[in-house]
């Protein structure tokens, strides 16, 4: 598996090695042993699955402590431009983001320790987003910012006419009126 850094400390793209033949493709999307090997120490507890048409945006979200979670991210089918901001109030890139391109075809994984915000948008329709995480999910402890907000200037790869956003993340405080619960 290829692992690569990105410019937020912390944050990896994983690439695995991929066997193709006439019947189709394998490849090992875990191994705890490589990811120890990379810094990826985590016992995951809990995947999680969903399925978006083109155009929907899911975040900015995350947890606070004591539900804080890691999250290994990846797409089955389909294609999204998954984001991820740093809410690390003591890091030198606190409030930047990366961008990543997920897709079922380029079977890349991604990396997201506690601390930063996550959210996708979906770039086709049927796509299937899956991810494990380290600690369980807890609605009291969510969190997270307005996917469009003009402080963090994150390019979308969608036209904000053709976003589809739930009821839950229209309401979400902007970048500046965030508290980050993440020292």
């Amino acid at each position: 598996m290829k692992i690569t850094k990105t410019e937020i400390e912390g944050l990896l793209i994983l690439e695995p090695k991929v066997f193709s033949d006439d019947r189709g493709y394998f490849y090992e999307s875990y191994n705890k042993k490589i990811f120890t090997e990379a810094g990826i120490s985590v016992d995951f507890v809990q995947d999680n699955q969903s399925f978006s048409h083109k155009g929907a945006v899911r975040g900015l979200h995350g947890q606070a402590n004591p539900f804080a979670q890691g999250k290994l991210v990846r797409v089955i089918s389909g294609r999204v431009l998954d984001v991820v901001v740093d809410i690390r109030k003591g890091s030198p890139t606190y409030g930047k983001h990366v961008s990543v391109e997920l897709s079922g075809d380029n079977k890349l994984q991604f990396w997201i320790p506690a601390g930063f915000l996550h959210g996708f948008a979906t770039l086709e329709d049927n796509t299937i987003f899956t991810y494990k995480v380290n600690n369980y999910y807890d609605k009291a402890s969510e969190i997270g910012v307005i996917w469009n907000d003009p402080t963090l200037s994150i390019d979308w790869g969608i036209a904000n006419a053709d976003v589809l956003l739930s009821p839950k993340d229209e309401l979400l405080p902007g970048f500046k009126e965030f508290k980050s619960p993440f020292d």
